[in-house]
């Protein structure tokens, strides 16, 4: 027992014990931690719609911050270890300057990231139009977002800039479009036939969806809103509303819709006009 003592009193091994304390105890909550974030990533993987083993970064994130403790407590501890580390850290920094100011990007799509994760204005598999790019979300990592547009094509947008931008999310509670589909006609062509054709054409089409409420239809609204909506140079301009279930079938029934108004149109006698020049002579051309 005094032999115990007498080596428990003696620095090497007061210092050893305490450096192994702070070793186990970093273990141990690192095990811990990490149990829980697994834990409660994949049970929320879900909600998120993504694949909880994209966000190990994060579980090993942890880890380094309580080994990276650990390790200054270490250091803290043992008196020789302190002015050590005292001397590296006045040496290093120039070097720690050099290296924060290289990796503020990096830690600012980072934080982006996971503030994507946290408040969710888009999730995996959504369809959403960022800046010029507009396609599916992909992947959702720490460092960037992947959306593949619909030339199939990956556009790899870093977190930090996605965060600053604004953001039209085509599939976030409700991913229902309401198409506005545009057709011109001609100043003399017949409106009330031309709103008849363009009525008919979008109703029957298989994308075409039902909007109203029972009241409504009751009150007999009609299911596609047809509206005059400007006088261009040529034409008169009308607006179709048609309600698609998504933009993917709202593209293609606007595709359908141009193709079958316009042979309804030239059958019925419905003109499509184009731009008109006048030339005004001011000098009467020689013979």
């Amino acid at each position: 027992m005094k032999n115990l003592e007498f080596f428990m009193n003696q620095p090497f091994f007061k210092y050893a014990f305490v450096c192994g304390l702070i070793i186990i105890g970093a273990i141990t909550t690192s095990t811990l931690l990490r149990k829980s974030l697994n834990l409660f990533i994949k049970k929320n993987s879900g909600s998120l719609r993504t694949d909880p083993t994209k966000y190990n970064f994060l579980k090993n994130a942890v880890s380094f911050i309580i080994y990276s403790g650990a390790l200054f407590g270490i250091f803290y501890t043992i008196p020789q270890l302190r002015a050590l580390g005292t001397t590296l850290f006045a040496s290093a920094g120039i070097l720690a300057a050099i290296l924060g100011f290289a990796s503020q990007a990096a830690f600012s799509n980072i934080i982006s990231g996971i503030f994507i994760v946290i408040f969710k204005p888009f999730r995996v598999d959504d369809i959403i139009e960022v800046g010029e790019f507009m396609g599916e979300v992909e992947d959702i990592t720490l460092r960037h977002t992947i959306i593949r547009d619909f030339e199939n094509r990956r556009v790899i947008i870093p977190n930090s800039n996605i965060s600053a931008e604004n953001i039209k999310n085509s599939s976030i509670t409700d991913q229902r479009i309401n198409k506005r589909i545009f057709f011109g006609i001609s100043y003399d062509s017949d409106i009330e036939l031309a709103t008849k054709i363009i009525r008919e054409e979008a109703e029957k089409h298989p994308s075409c969806q039902e909007w109203r409420t029972s009241k409504q239809i009751e009150q007999g609204e009609p299911k596609v809103y047809i509206r005059l909506v400007s006088f261009g140079d040529s034409s008169v301009n009308l607006r179709a509303n048609v309600w698609a279930a998504g933009p993917i079938e709202a593209f293609e029934m606007e595709c359908d819709l141009n193709k079958s108004v316009k042979k309804r149109f030239d059958a019925e006698g419905i003109e499509i006009p184009f731009p008109h020049r006048t030339l005004v002579y001011k000098n009467k051309p020689a013979s």
